[in-house]
């Protein structure tokens, strides 16, 4: 999972995958917490899953571990 958000924030920012990392917060990557549902909403289509995000979630990490546990 860790990969497929890894490769979509690569293609949505325009950065190297090799600077994202599972302690990199979306507020480094300037990345604000609608941006955060609009990558939900869109792994949510490609998984075929419902997911609500209820904690706050600021690494990429965690958003992958979240998303693992829904799946």
């Amino acid at each position: 999972m860790f990969e497929k958000i890894v490769n979509y924030l690569s293609k949505q920012l325009d950065i190297p995958t090799e600077e994202i990392r599972e302690d990199t917060t979306f507020e480094s990557l300037g990345i604000d917490s609608l941006d955060i549902v609009e990558m939900v909403v869109d792994m949510e289509d490609e998984l075929g899953v419902e997911l609500e995000l209820n904690d706050k979630i600021s690494t990429i990490g965690e958003l992958a571990e979240f998303i693992e546990s829904k799946v």
